[in-house]
């Protein structure tokens, strides 16, 4: 019985943990379209080529007055970085999904600077 019961118990406290996992899934399965916040970077799906999404990119961060420092492209990826003038590093990365849609990542600094890479992928969406 008290087997039992401690079994209980410890699955009682750990059932919050389970259900974190699964808004958490839920709400990324929902939220296509909006920029979700992952790993230290932002992470977003838009209705756009690969080729748009990469002239977009490299557009916002020239508005924002960030040299394009490094540009490597293969077949569905693509990888932009500069640097902001404290030293933080800038990583867009653009995977090709579709003909009609891509994915953009940003990532500012290495440990992940949220509101700058949102201020980056504000403006990379206005270019789309």
């Amino acid at each position: 019985m008290l087997k039992r019961m401690s079994v209980l118990l410890l699955l009682l406290a750990l059932a919050p943990c389970l259900c974190g996992c699964f808004v958490l899934l839920a709400g990324a399965a929902g939220g296509a379209g909006t920029a979700a916040w992952l790993s230290n970077k932002l992470t977003q799906e838009v209705n756009a080529p690969f080729d748009k999404s990469i002239d977009a990119t490299k557009s916002a961060l020239k508005s924002l007055k960030l040299v394009v420092e490094k540009e490597t492209r293969k077949d569905n990826v693509a990888q932009i970085m500069s640097n902001y003038s404290d030293g933080k590093t800038i990583w867009v990365d653009i995977h090709n999904l579709t003909p009609k849609t891509s994915k953009i990542e940003v990532r500012v600094g290495v440990a992940g600077d949220e509101e700058a890479a949102r201020k980056i992928m504000d403006k990379i969406l206005r270019y789309l």
